[in-house]
């Protein structure tokens, strides 16, 4: 079984942390932070592990703002480009890098209020080494127009860790984060600096582009499918492959608007139904169905074949959720039968209730069949 991650913040980390820090700065209390960023830390989860090493640095650096960003910097990785593999490697007798680096971020996030420059330029070093994208949401929330003025700044910086941090920091829903309530309401002030990071020479930041606007296109969808259009036009591949992973939420949803954009026209298909094999599903067991599809076009056509499952709730009423299948290019007058074996077992995400469920057939965001079957809870 693997080690918990969150194992990763531990005595040692702690240790090792100190170790540099007192090679930057004689005066600092080796021992007392030791004990300090120990204390109580292997009852914590992963986040307030790093939370309680941060606390523990606020505790032992100097009070000076900017004479403790200049010790976290000179104990950092001197190496400014690492790859993922030397991140995950951690602090290693050359400085701190990787998740070590976290609350060092963190930090920076809590007492930089009133030294946005000298947190800025602070984070902009540490993520060299690992990642700034939570700490620097902190500055985004309390000084959105200054810290974007100097995200712009950054979008043809040199190292693709900062140019990824321009993307992923400003994301509107980022994953383990606080919601940046601000540009869930309006993305408006994120999409130039989207706009200049579309062709980024690099996977891992076309990657992180493509996140934020999923994130945007769960409150402005149309703006998501505006940007994806104007983006199509004389698109190399590696664009193309960003915008399609940027609408995969629309696309799942059904969104008529971004699957035309993708690519994906109205289904030319004769009438179809669903046959389920398994009208009764006992909580554990599979629900089975198949389709067959056959075309009615003259030229060949992309199909984005999902269906969608009607679970029944607590109060009887039903809530859909699509779930992926098939991607296929079908020929003119060509058929594909499709058969599907989904698993109706308890999972943390779902409470599961008995009663009469539907499945539906999804092909281009139109449905095109539907079965329905009865779930059993014993």
């Amino acid at each position: 079984m693997p080690e918990p991650f969150k194992n990763f913040f531990n005595p040692a980390l702690v240790a090792g942390m100190a170790d540099h820090l007192v090679r930057q700065w004689p005066d600092f209390d080796h021992s007392g932070f030791v004990a300090d960023g120990c204390d109580g830390l292997e009852a914590l989860e992963l986040k307030d592990r790093a939370n309680w090493i941060a606390g523990a640095l606020g505790r032992h650096l100097p009070p000076d703002f900017r004479d403790s960003c200049g010790i976290l910097l000179a104990a950092l990785h001197p190496a400014e480009e690492l790859n993922l593999a030397e991140m995950d490697a951690g602090i290693t007798d050359d400085g701190v890098k990787g998740w070590a680096v976290m609350p060092m971020t963190i930090y920076v996030a809590e007492r930089g209020a009133g030294h946005l420059d000298v947190a800025l330029s602070t984070l902009k070093e540490m993520t060299k080494r690992s990642s700034s994208e939570f700490a620097i949401r902190r500055f985004l929330a309390d000084e959105p127009e200054r810290t974007l003025e100097t995200l712009a700044g950054w979008v043809r910086h040199g190292n693709s860790h900062v140019r990824r941090l321009v993307s992923e920091g400003t994301r509107p829903r980022l994953p383990w984060a606080a919601r940046l309530d601000n540009f869930v309401r309006d993305p408006s002030p994120v999409l130039p600096l989207l706009e200049s990071l579309k062709d980024d020479p690099s996977d891992y930041v076309r990657r992180s582009v493509a996140n934020n606007l999923n994130d945007i296109s769960k409150n402005h969808p149309g703006l998501v499918v505006d940007t994806a259009r104007r983006w199509m036009k004389d698109a190399p591949p590696q664009r193309k492959r960003l915008i399609r992973h940027a609408c995969r939420s629309l696309v799942k949803a059904g969104n008529r608007q971004c699957l035309q954009v993708l690519g994906y026209g109205p289904p030319q298909v004769a009438p179809v139904g669903m046959t389920i094999s398994s009208p009764v599903v006992t909580l554990g067991e599979w629900l089975e169905f198949e389709t067959v599809l056959v075309s009615n076009s003259v030229t060949p056509q992309p199909l984005i074949v999902d269906y969608v499952i009607h679970h029944v709730k607590a109060n009887g009423k039903t809530s859909p959720k699509v779930f992926k299948w098939k991607t296929v290019t079908l020929e003119p007058g060509g058929a594909l039968r499709a058969r599907r074996r989904h698993a109706i077992r308890a999972i943390t995400t779902r409470v599961y209730y008995p009663g009469r469920h539907r499945v539906e057939l999804l092909v281009n965001g139109e449905i095109l069949g539907a079965a329905d079957f009865d779930l059993d809870i014993r």
